[in-house]
């Protein structure tokens, strides 16, 4: 992947904008997580309820700090173990944490991505990033960047590249109960 689009996609972000850019199974739609009304915007082209909450995604645990309230270690153990990969982790939420990210939930989804792409997304940006598939609710994710450009014509940028091996979008457990849920 080249910098400059890279460069490009954090200069969207930084105005707002929402993007699209491939991820461990499939495209992923994202925007800063503390911009609202890119927040809302995204939840508005994939016609998705705000209670329903959203998945951020980091290239680091550190990048999610702002978001997840404290750990135990014991906790922090378990879910490192699984990252960087396509797992994503409900964890309680800091009091701080936007309600347009959460949803009607006091937990928030995160993942430490090991896809290069989205990594150097979340390197560049400096921050975690909002991530939810390329799509309509209900319909398919897209895989590719055409796919992305069909669907959702309103997304002005699309960083291209391949999407990872995984065949299905990241696993969901929940970090209080262990159990998985996607």
């Amino acid at each position: 992947m080249s910098s400059w689009s890279i460069r490009q996609a954090v200069k969207a972000l930084r105005h707002g904008e929402v993007i699209a850019y491939p991820t461990e199974a499939i495209f992923g739609l994202g925007c800063d997580p503390w911009d609202e009304e890119a927040v809302l915007t995204l939840l508005s082209i994939k016609q998705r309820p705000w209670h329903k909450g959203l998945i951020l995604i980091a290239s680091n645990f550190n990048q999610l700090n702002e978001f997840v309230a404290p750990l135990s270690p014991e906790l922090l153990q378990r879910i490192e173990a699984t990252w960087p990969g396509p797992v994503t982790w409900l964890l309680p939420a800091r009091d701080t944490t936007p309600d347009y990210l959460t949803g009607a939930h006091d937990t928030i989804a995160v993942r430490v991505t090991a896809h290069p792409i989205a990594k150097q997304l979340c390197d560049a940006a400096g921050h975690a990033l909002v991530s939810t598939s390329a799509n309509i609710t209900g319909m398919p994710a897209a895989k590719t960047h055409h796919r992305v450009r069909w669907q959702l014509p309103e997304i002005n940028t699309i960083v291209s590249g391949q999407c990872g091996h995984e065949t299905k979008p990241s696993q969901i457990r929940d970090a209080q109960t262990g159990n998985i849920l996607r």
